[in-house]
């Protein structure tokens, strides 16, 4: 159990430097960035071109952004899971926030987040990350109480051995009890 608290504790503090690097050190280097291109082209020039991307990525984002809603809700009305649709419109939603964000260094990641070229790479990632923070997770498949060979993130699958639905002799089972009324199709209807 230790080992699992240290392993938790090495986490943080890669987190911790990674947050530090991305609050502190990108807007140091977003800074040094600016000053090059100012002293390139000049400083009324750089704040053109910054205007200019804002301008561009707030209408690339407008139309991603509801291009991946109108996905969402396509996928939402067919009954299937949105998992594609929900990591487009986060990345959207991330890279519109960089989109605009002030700088040139924000504006490339930004665009790569939110090209529909591009998306595709950075949802791979993105699915990579989560289901390693999944797997990684005290209960999840990796271990705790529901590990074994049926286990998910969320338990037992269904379909697995021994599940189904608690009888009178489940009193001991664990797990949860679903309590209604069994309703007849044919009841209403004249026979």
């Amino acid at each position: 159990m230790s080992g699992l608290r240290a392993g938790g504790g090495r986490r943080r503090g890669r987190l911790g430097w990674v947050l530090v690097l991305l609050f502190v050190g990108l807007p140091l280097f977003e800074l040094y960035v600016l000053i090059q291109v100012g002293q390139v082209i000049g400083a009324w020039w750089t704040i053109a071109l910054l205007v200019l991307a804002s301008i561009i990525g707030a209408a690339i984002v407008r139309h991603e952004g509801s291009r991946a809603w109108r996905a969402l809700v396509e996928a939402l009305t067919q009954g299937r899971m949105p998992h594609r649709e929900l990591a487009d419109g986060a990345l959207v939603l991330v890279g519109g926030t960089l989109l605009l964000t002030p700088g040139f260094t924000t504006d490339v990641l930004g665009a790569l987040l939110v090209l529909p070229v591009t998306r595709p790479l950075f949802r791979a990632l993105l699915a990579r990350a989560v289901a390693a923070r999944i797997l990684a997770a005290p209960g999840g498949a990796a271990g705790g109480p529901f590990a074994g060979p049926f286990a998910g993130p969320f338990g037992t699958r269904p379909g697995a051995p021994g599940r189904g639905a608690p009888g009178p002799g489940d009193a001991g089972r664990p797990g949860p009890v679903v309590r209604g009324d069994v309703v007849d199709p044919d009841e209403g209807s004249e026979r």
